[in-house]
């Protein structure tokens, strides 16, 4: 049995930097995560993508983000339990609770956060009879690694942020060889500067964009070799390529969280935005996983939630010492 004061399920950025305001407060902390290192999807999805919006930083790769998180809760010793997903949660006679893992682990504490970002996600995939033959030969559905398309001839479909982003990473970066956009509307969902972007990029020949269009067919034998793209007037035509990466979001799920007796509203827990606790007393909830009136899906905010709920957590834990604010600023950082 793993004993500490707070269990964290999740050991993406908010969960992170829980750690860190938790230590503030001389409170340990354990993290569990069903990956296979820290970071949930900064790390798995897109490690090289810059993120633009933390306070402090006008541009920084998310896997560096997770480095400095990682960095700022060193000095207080988290636990970590990964490749191990949480599947069960129960409540002891003692008021504690016990985490236990898809493989048997046991983690004990008096406070639970759950900060499982989307939960479990798979991609979102095009109705493509034959793409199963090429994952991982060909069609990738993420992008952990963008030097793996060094040189590569790249064709990118959707229309989203993580499209737009990337099939202007790959092309702006000069890593890609070729890089063509495929969406089968005339407008995108993605923020209007990164669109601009695209069409600039266009405009010099660094993105071949393809609106009104969609890759219907996927050719080759054992490795993919060409497309398929069915123009709105054009009709078909067939394009050589090395990766077929088609980026359409993905399909969040929380898994086994759904069945541990939360408030669930649209695939969130729901929380009191006093603490971000749930319904049940001494679990809260942070980050993407959560919901409340005009919630954001914002790393930043997350990491709000996270200080709110280890003030509240300190109650718990303690309800004999009172809390007092201090500043980092004035008494520096004391780890364990």
């Amino acid at each position: 049995m793993i004993k500490t004061d707070i269990i964290i399920i999740g050991a993406g950025p908010v969960g992170l930097f829980t750690v860190f305001e938790a230590g503030l407060l001389k409170l340990k902390c354990h993290l569990i995560d069903s990956l296979p290192h820290a970071g949930g999807q900064c790390s798995e999805i897109y490690p090289k993508k810059p993120i633009y919006d933390i306070p402090g930083f006008p541009s920084v790769l998310a896997g560096e983000l997770i480095d400095n998180l990682l960095k700022q809760a060193a000095p207080f010793k988290p636990g970590f339990t990964l490749g191990e997903a949480a599947v069960n949660i129960d409540k002891t006679d003692d008021d504690d609770f016990v985490v236990t893992t898809i493989k048997g682990t046991k983690h004990k504490a008096p406070v639970v956060m759950i900060a499982g970002g989307l939960g479990v996600f798979e991609p979102r995939k095009p109705p493509i009879s034959n793409i199963a033959n090429f994952e991982d030969n060909g069609v990738d559905y993420i992008i952990r690694d963008p030097e793996v398309y060094r040189g590569k001839r790249c064709v990118i479909a959707g229309g989203g942020d993580s499209a737009l982003d990337w099939a202007i990473f790959l092309a702006d970066k000069n890593i890609a060889k070729e890089v063509t956009l495929v969406h089968r509307s005339s407008s995108f969902r993605g923020h209007l500067d990164s669109v601009q972007q695209v069409i600039n990029l266009a405009e010099k020949g660094k993105i071949n964009l393809l609106t009104e269009a969609q890759v219907v067919g996927l050719n080759g034998n054992e490795k993919l070799e060409s497309v398929t793209i069915k123009h709105k007037t054009s009709g078909e035509k067939e394009l050589e390529l090395d990766n077929f990466i088609p980026l359409f979001g993905l399909k969040p799920a929380l898994g086994p969280i759904a069945n541990w007796g939360l408030e669930i509203e649209k695939n969130a827990i729901k929380v009191d935005t006093l603490d971000y606790s749930t319904n049940i007393p001494g679990i809260y909830a942070i980050g993407d996983v959560n919901t409340y009136t005009n919630k954001l899906k914002l790393i930043l905010c997350g990491f709000h939630e996270g200080t709110l709920a280890v003030q509240s957590a300190f109650s718990r834990i303690h309800p004999e010492k009172k809390n007092i604010l201090k500043y980092t600023t004035v008494n520096g950082v004391q780890g364990f």
